[in-house]
């Protein structure tokens, strides 16, 4: 995985237009703040031993589907050693005409968007802090929605959150990145 998020990041024509005319561009999204596949220093949890700045990543996106009345991004680790994954982010109902979400988004939303609670049981955005000495994979994926108003209670688990976010994508568009503590 790592290898194919450090080729992705390293092909300049993944802003292209779609090479054969009269097909739509794909669904794509990037964020600054990963150098060469991984985190940086500032997406990183500031509690629990690790020293980062628990901001959220820059992301921008463009190419959305015809149809998409609404976004939502996760960050998913898949490598926790509870055996089903930890969620650092879940934001959902990010407006349509929304292409981007500066750093540390998470701290001030574009109105209209919410966010659950994270693994660590706040809501809002939980940085990377794997255990030392191992790397871990996150993925962040960006669901383009059918409705502009995910029909989620306040108290939703991201769990939950995810599965209705599913029942409600036109697509995803997934970078997966990686966090290392030695």
């Amino acid at each position: 995985m790592k290898i194919l998020a450090v080729l992705l990041a390293l092909i300049p024509s993944a802003w292209a237009q779609p090479l054969l005319p009269g097909l739509a561009a794909p669904f794509q999204l990037q964020s600054p703040n990963t150098m060469l596949g991984q985190l940086t220093a500032p997406q990183g949890y500031n509690r629990l031993g690790c020293h980062g700045g628990n901001m959220s990543p820059e992301l921008i996106w463009k190419h959305a589907p015809g149809g998409t009345q609404s976004f939502a991004v996760t960050i998913f680790d898949t490598d926790a050693r509870n055996g089903t994954g930890f969620w650092h982010w879940v934001a959902y109902n990010i407006p349509a005409t929304v292409t981007q979400l500066p750093q540390n988004a998470a701290a001030h939303m574009p109105k209209g968007a919410l966010q659950t609670s994270n693994g660590f049981g706040t809501v809002g955005y939980g940085g990377p802090c794997p255990p030392k000495g191992e790397t871990h994979h996150y993925r962040i994926t960006l669901s383009a929605l059918d409705v502009a108003k995910l029909p989620l209670p306040k108290d939703a688990t991201p769990a939950h959150a995810n599965e209705i976010i599913g029942q409600h994508t036109l697509a995803n568009t997934v970078l997966t990145v990686t966090a290392a503590r030695p």
